[in-house]
């Protein structure tokens, strides 16, 4: 019988992974291997002036060493520049995109304006959606530099999340394409969960509000969609954003205060209390509250 609990872990090689970043690893995997499920690795490598092969392979060493494993070969998004430049091709069609000339600053200054947003990140105006195609075909011949954009129309949707129950918003025009020709992350992702058959995403919860702009790509490309988790975030010792100063700390910098890589895997199975079960792992009961990282000398 088939397993339809297929997971995934998606770090971006721009780093060590801190005590964050293994926690909701940790829970990835414990959830779909608990249900006899695949685990896979996704390398989110797009970002070409941070992303390097020395920060992936230490990621995948200090995964193992608290005992994640996974699946087949990692999957890197830098080796399916095609499959996302062809989704692009496919969202131009029907008027979905449209080419944006705002800067960063021009963008930032609009939302500054009050607007109804849920903080997170300030929805675009809409400023070079107004723009006639005559005009925006001129500018992009002209060579001037651009981001894509899809053209959202306002469109709100949901979905039910395993731990935060309904979630919904309002689809703004995000970006599909960089400014430098980079597929942006909310493009790449849906397509590659699709592409490689995954039947659950488990995030952190910082990432929720992303979401419905990545059910709007999956709807309009007709995208096999997974559920979703979205874990309680890690918080530093003193309750604040988990930083450097308060707990951020990958497991060389443990193991200089004492702590084993099997000290560590201890540490986060601890942190899951009554999820962690007799007969494996129960998402469900996880914690709700964002975790506090122990003050470790």
């Amino acid at each position: 019988m088939t397993s339809h609990h297929h997971g995934r872990f998606a770090p971006s090689p721009t780093g060590r992974l801190h005590l964050g970043n293994l926690r909701t690893a940790l829970i990835a995997w414990l959830h779909a291997r608990s249900h006899g499920g695949r685990f896979s690795l996704r390398v989110d490598d797009l970002d070409p002036d941070r992303a390097r092969p020395e920060h992936e392979r230490r990621q995948i060493a200090d995964l193992a060493a608290i005992g994640i494993d996974f699946d087949g070969d990692p999957t890197r998004q830098s080796t399916r520049l095609d499959r996302y430049r062809e989704a692009l091709v496919q969202l131009a069609s029907d008027d979905r995109t449209y080419p944006c000339f705002c800067s960063r600053a021009e963008v930032l200054a609009a939302a500054s304006a009050p607007h109804d947003s849920d903080g997170v990140e300030a929805p675009y105006p809409g400023t070079c959606a107004r723009l006639s195609s005559v005009e925006s075909a001129r500018r992009v011949a002209a060579g001037d530099p651009h981001c894509v954009r899809v053209r959202a129309r306002g469109q709100r949707i949901g979905f039910d999340d395993l731990l935060l129950g309904h979630v919904e918003a309002v689809v703004d025009d995000f970006i599909v394409r960089r400014r430098d020709g980079v597929p942006a992350y909310n493009l790449a992702s849906p397509i590659d969960e699709s592409d490689l058959e995954i039947d659950e995403v488990l995030r952190g919860a910082d990432l929720a509000s992303t979401t419905p702009r990545q059910l709007w790509i999956a709807r309009e490309l007709r995208l096999r969609v997974p559920t979703f988790a979205h874990v309680p975030l890690v918080v530093g010792h003193d309750g604040e954003r988990l930083a450097k100063r308060n707990g951020a700390r990958n497991l060389d910098e443990l193991g200089a205060a004492g702590m084993s890589a099997e000290g560590v895997r201890q540490l986060l199975v601890a942190s899951l209390g009554d999820a962690v079960t007799a007969d494996g792992f129960d998402l469900s009961q996880l914690p709700r509250a964002p975790w506090r990282v122990p003050s470790i000398a």
